[in-house]
């Protein structure tokens, strides 16, 4: 797919998402931006779309709402005017012990990074139908699409983004005969938290087998060969500098 005159809109705009939104915008694309919480960094991501010449929209949306979700997607396709790629970054992240789980932090999870990946994905269709085609980017983590548990007291969002890789699949299956493809990325070792400590930090790369952190240029470069590719879909690519063979 050529960008040029494209419109993407990317579900989280924080850290990762802003670099993936620069890229889409040097391309030639508009990009549409929303953020529950991080308004800040959602609209410094708007400001370096327009610098680069191009539209930029930022939106409040909770994807945890159903309600929501719908009225993100039709807002950046009226304001402006189409909607070809659809990236569904938005996630929750936060450790909860086992025994320390309730039904609403089960709930929150879900809703957040599988429902709203859903219910996004099935309000964008109709507009990419509209234009012949489109790409669908979902985010998954690389610990769940390697079908492989790792660390304790991320039970909801180990299987939420487990989920998401299978959402991925059964998606782009649906969607094949639209020309709407579906593909899921799985990052791995990109951006350190902040509150990591050295030793945190060297664990990490040595149990990363290219020996560093990768960078969020590394998933915008993924990001852009799925869109650029016109013949895969189904696919979640793990971008982790082999963490998973480790």
């Amino acid at each position: 797919m050529n960008l040029a005159g494209k419109v993407a809109l990317i579900t989280g705009a924080k850290r990762v998402g802003a670099v993936v939104a620069s890229a889409l915008a040097a391309r030639g694309a508009d990009v549409a931006l929303s953020y529950n919480h991080s308004e800040r960094e959602a609209n410094e991501a708007a400001t370096d779309v327009r610098a680069r010449g191009r539209r930029a929209l930022v939106v409040r949306a909770d994807v945890s709402d159903a309600e929501t979700c719908t009225t993100l997607i039709e807002t950046v396709a009226r304001e402006l005017g189409r909607l070809d790629v659809l990236i569904n970054m938005a996630s929750s992240y936060r450790a909860i012990p086992f025994d320390q789980l309730t039904v609403d932090d089960w709930d929150h999870q879900q809703h957040v990074d599988l429902r709203g990946t859903y219910l996004c994905a099935k309000a964008a269709v109709p507009h990419m139908r509209k234009s012949g085609g489109g790409r669908i980017i979902n985010f998954s983590d690389w610990v769940a699409a390697s079908g492989r548990p790792r660390y304790t007291g991320y039970l909801p969002y180990y299987v939420a983004k487990a989920g998401v890789k299978a959402l991925t699949e059964a998606l782009a299956l649906e969607l094949a005969t639209d020309q709407i493809l579906v593909n899921a990325i799985a990052p791995g070792p990109v951006l350190a938290p902040d509150d990591l400590t050295a030793a945190q930090l060297k664990a990490v790369e040595d149990a990363t087998p290219l020996g560093r952190w990768g960078g969020a240029d590394e998933v915008a470069k993924i990001v852009l060969a799925l869109i650029d590719s016109d013949f895969v879909t189904g696919e979640t690519i793990r971008v982790d500098g082999g963490r998973h063979i480790h």
